[in-house]
């Protein structure tokens, strides 16, 4: 019997690789758009209209409910890191398919998170999961929570109104700092979202409780937000993220 623990592991390594592919095939389908219109990174929405780039998109879908379901098996602790191999796979294929050449920087990066993600997934704890979404909500309404909260949006406000503008386009920290700190509040919203899916699947109906359409808005928002970047991170040719020192 494969534990829960097991097919957290096994949808979290899948929903890597699936969105890893999708960073390569949304760049080059961004490329493509960029040819022909205004480039994402300026404003530009003719990747819109690339079928390359629904393709990417689509694949990052698949992966991102992998992911979703990932939640629901493992805890948080152990899913979010293996996330950290969807870069090794964007770095291998834009190595081979985008010409990138990975240098020895980039390699350690790799290496580094191969190393971080086992020792996580070996010391993992249990954990034991909330009965509803309440229960989820009174610890994320829990003072140190709200004040991470506060901070996080209030540095993510800041680097969109005033940095965003002024050096996005040069400093691949800006984009990397906005999808950052957006993925933290993703990873709560998409945590609660699944076990109140699961539990509402075992039959604890958890879809009358505003919190949990408040945790699916959340969420919506915070993805929405990274994709508009992360898409503008791609555009301006500073991604592959592990291809700094070309």
């Amino acid at each position: 019997m494969v534990s829960d623990n097991a097919k957290g592991v096994i949808l979290a390594v899948s929903s890597s690789v699936f969105i890893g592919s999708s960073f390569i095939l949304k760049k080059k389908g961004l490329k493509l758009a960029g040819a022909t219109g205004t480039r994402a990174g300026f404003g530009g929405y003719t990747y819109l209209l690339e079928p390359l780039w629904w393709v990417g998109m689509v694949t990052m879908i698949v992966g991102e409910v992998a992911n979703f379901v990932a939640y629901v098996y493992a805890p948080a602790v152990l899913v979010t890191p293996l996330g950290a191999l969807s870069i090794i796979v964007s770095a291998a294929l834009a190595h081979f398919l985008l010409k990138e050449k990975l240098k020895l920087i980039g390699i350690l990066g790799c290496v580094s998170c191969i190393v971080g993600s086992v020792v996580i997934v070996i010391h993992a704890p249990q954990e034991q999961s909330p009965r509803s979404v309440e229960e989820i909500w009174n610890l994320a309404t829990q003072p140190a929570f709200l004040v991470y909260v506060a901070v996080t949006i209030s540095l993510v406000l800041a680097l969109i109104l005033h940095f965003e503008p002024h050096c996005g386009q040069t400093n691949i920290l800006i984009y990397l700092g906005i999808c950052s700190f957006m993925g933290s509040l993703t990873v709560v919203s998409i945590k609660a979202i699944g076990i109140a899916t699961k539990l509402t699947l075992e039959g604890t109906s958890q879809v009358a409780y505003p919190q949990t359409w408040f945790f699916l808005a959340v969420a919506a928002i915070c993805v929405v937000t990274q994709l508009n970047y992360l898409n503008k991170l791609h555009a301006n040719g500073l991604g592959t993220v592990l291809n700094w020192g070309r």
